[in-house]
C-alpha cells in the first residue's frame, strides 16, 4: 500500500474530505505511514496504536499484519519485514491524534456518523416498512390464489395453473409458516456422514480455491486456530452421542462457525461456503436424484450473509432453516 492510500484534505467550500483507497477490502498502513498521514512522529503513533491495544479497544492479531517491504537505506535497496496496520486501527489512531490533521479527521467522522445515523434510521424503517407490505402482499397472493381455485368459473387449464404454483412451492411456504409460528423442527434428514473432514484436509481445500478463485495472498491466511475449532466442534460428542448426528446438521454447522468466527484475513464468507458445499458434495447429498442442486446459489448466499449478520441467540433457528433447506424434502 503506498503513501496515498488515505488523503485527507479540505474542499473548496472548506468542507473536510476523505479519500480511501480500498485494497482487498482495506486498507493497510505502516506505523510511519500513519504519523504521515496525521502530521504526528512515529513514536506518538506507537504510543496510541499501544494504547488501543492494551485498552482492549482492539485486538491486534485482527488489524495487523507483517508484510515484506523493499526501502532504500542509502544506496542499498533492502528487502525487510513491517507490520501494518488495517483501516480500523488507523481510524482509531486519528480519533486520538492531537493535530491539525487529526481535528480534520475528526470532524469528517463525526459528519459522517452523524450522517449515517440519520439516514441509516431513515433507510432501516423503509426496509421494515417494504418488507412488511411484502409479507402483506404474499399473503394476501395466497389468499386470492386459493380463493380462485375454489372459484367454478375458472376453466380446468386455469385452476392446474394456479394448483401448480402453490404445489411447486408448497415446502417454501410450508417452512416461512413454521418460521413465524417458531415451530420449525429438524426432520427428514439424510443420517449419519459417511464422509469426515479434518483440519489437514480443509487447508488443502482452501489452497485449492486460492488457486482458482483469488488471486490474494491474504485470502485463507488463518488469523488464530479457530478454523481448526470450527472443524472439530461438528464431530462434538454427549455421552457418546453426537451432538449434530445428520450430515444436513453438521453442515448446517460448518457453515455457521466458519462464518462466525471469521478465522482468515480474506475469504472468511468464501471459505465458509465452498466447505458447506464440499462436505455436502463428499457425503453425496450436495445434489438430489435427479442432478440438480439440493440449495441454488443465490440461497446460499442469503444464507451466508444471514449468518454474518444474525446474532448468537438466533442460532438455533438459522440452523433449523438451513437443514430444512437441504433436507431430502428440499
Amino acid at each position: 500500500m503506498n503513501d496515498s492510500a488515505i488523503q485527507i484534505f479540505r474542499t473548496q467550500d472548506g468542507q473536510t474530505e476523505i479519500q480511501v483507497k480500498l485494497e482487498k477490502d482495506t486498507v493497510w498502513l505502516t506505523q510511519k505511514q500513519i504519523a504521515e498521514l496525521f502530521e504526528k512522529d512515529s513514536d506518538t503513533i506507537g504510543l496510541h496504536l499501544n494504547n488501543i491495544f492494551k485498552s482492549g479497544e482492539l485486538e491486534e492479531n485482527s488489524t495487523t499484519e507483517k508484510y515484506s517491504v523493499v526501502q532504500t537505506e542509502g544506496p542499498r535497496k533492502v528487502k525487510r519485514t513491517i507490520r501494518h496496520y488495517n483501516l480500523d486501527a488507523i481510524i482509531s489512531v486519528g480519533y486520538r491524534v492531537n493535530s491539525i490533521r487529526g481535528v480534520q479527521f475528526r470532524i469528517w467522522a463525526n459528519k459522517i456518523l452523524k450522517e449515517y445515523l440519520i439516514h441509516g434510521y431513515s433507510i432501516n424503517e423503509t426496509v421494515l416498512l417494504m418488507k412488511s407490505q411484502q409479507l402483506t402482499e404474499l399473503q394476501r397472493t395466497i389468499k386470492l390464489l386459493n380463493s380462485a381455485i375454489s372459484a367454478k368459473e375458472l376453466t380446468n387449464d386455469e385452476n392446474k395453473g394456479l394448483l401448480s404454483i402453490i404445489t411447486d412451492y408448497s415446502y417454501a411456504l410450508e417452512i416461512l409458516d413454521q418460521y413465524d409460528f417458531q415451530t420449525l423442527k429438524i426432520k427428514d434428514t439424510s443420517g449419519k456422514d459417511v464422509f469426515r473432514i479434518n483440519y489437514n484436509d480443509a487447508i488443502k481445500q482452501i489452497a485449492f480455491v486460492r488457486k482458482a478463485f483469488s488471486n490474494s495472498e491474504l485470502f485463507g491466511r488463518e488469523k488464530d486456530e479457530s478454523f481448526k475449532s470450527s472443524i472439530s466442534s461438528i464431530y462434538q460428542t454427549f455421552e457418546k452421542n453426537d451432538l449434530y448426528p445428520s450430515i444436513e446438521e453438521k453442515a448446517a454447522h460448518l457453515l455457521y462457525f466458519i462464518t462466525k468466527n471469521h478465522s482468515f484475513v480474506d475469504g472468511n464468507k468464501r471459505i465458509a461456503a465452498f466447505m458447506f458445499l464440499y462436505f455436502l458434495e463428499k457425503n453425496k447429498i450436495l445434489f438430489d436424484s435427479s442432478g440438480k442442486k439440493r440449495i441454488a446459489d443465490n440461497a446460499l448466499v442469503a444464507l451466508t450473509l444471514m449468518i454474518a449478520v444474525s446474532k448468537p441467540d438466533e442460532k438455533d433457528t438459522i440452523i433449523k432453516v438451513i437443514v430444512n433447506l437441504i433436507n431430502k424434502n428440499n
